[in-house]
């Protein structure tokens, strides 16, 4: 599919089929995060790939928004790793870059999914404290997303708003 069909196809998938997604596909949607660009290429982000029903089963457990997603990939950051930008004397970090990091790769990761012909939705809907514990998520790591996937089921709704876009000129200003 060209870059144009992608970003016009995709939107968030609410219901999906229990059709299995190809470890060819799965992979090249790994391959999109591992060359997305990060600051100072730290690439502070780790996926946890959930496909069993017993992982499925403790991922529904802290989120009500799988829509019955065979396949769930969690983004998380790493507090250790990502760049930790400064104030302009350089000296006091002012936040880190981390949330920049996790939207690119998961973007790339959805936005794969989607040449892949798979549907996706992303998820901030679910208790961190849940996900630590059921994923024995480690200290130093922080769950950012879930990114729900798979084949679309034949009745998959689209919200009626998504092809309501502004126009250019309300979102675009030329200095």
């Amino acid at each position: 599919m060209d870059f144009e069909q992608v970003i016009r196809e995709r939107f968030a998938a609410r219901k999906f089929s229990d059709k299995e997604i190809e470890a060819e596909k799965l992979d090249a949607i790994l391959e999109a995060w591992r060359i997305a660009p990060t600051a100072k290429n730290l690439q502070p982000i780790k996926i946890y790939v959930i496909r069993s029903a017993e992982w499925l089963a403790k991922l529904d457990k802290a989120s009500p928004c799988r829509y019955g997603a065979n396949t769930v990939l969690l983004v998380c950051w790493d507090k250790e790793t990502a760049f930790m930008k400064k104030d302009a004397t350089r000296t006091l970090d002012v936040h880190s870059t981390y949330e920049m990091d996790a939207c690119i790769v998961a973007t790339h990761m959805l936005l794969e999914a989607i040449n892949q012909w798979l549907g996706n939705i992303w998820v901030e809907l679910f208790d961190e404290k849940i996900i630590r514990e059921e994923f024995d998520i480690p200290e130093n790591l922080v769950p950012v997303c879930l990114l729900p996937m798979g084949y679309k089921a034949d009745d998959c709704p689209m919200n009626p708003s998504h092809s309501i876009r502004k126009s250019i000129d309300e979102i675009v200003e030329y200095k």
